[in-house]
């Protein structure tokens, strides 16, 4: 399974599978090829709802809050 972590905090967002991984892999930026860290906000999780996995989007929108953006990152355990 793989843990997606808000990088500030630490604070566990949740467990997702790696079809879900690689989804935020295609979609999201990436500073290099072995980067496992991700800004998003609330436009991005917009755009991605569309395309996306509804279960993975809420779990984001839940770890955001009421704040209007964070830093994941994720890890395999």
């Amino acid at each position: 399974m793989i843990k997606l972590h808000n990088k500030n905090t630490r604070e566990l967002i949740g467990e997702i599978d790696e079809a879900q991984l690689q989804f935020l892999i295609d979609e999201l930026v990436e500073e290099d090829g072995t980067d496992q860290d991700y800004y998003i906000n609330r436009d991005q999780l917009d755009q991605l709802e569309k395309k996306g996995d509804p279960v993975l989007i809420r779990m984001l929108r839940d770890a955001l809050g009421t704040d209007d953006d964070m830093d994941i990152i994720w890890s395999k355990s």
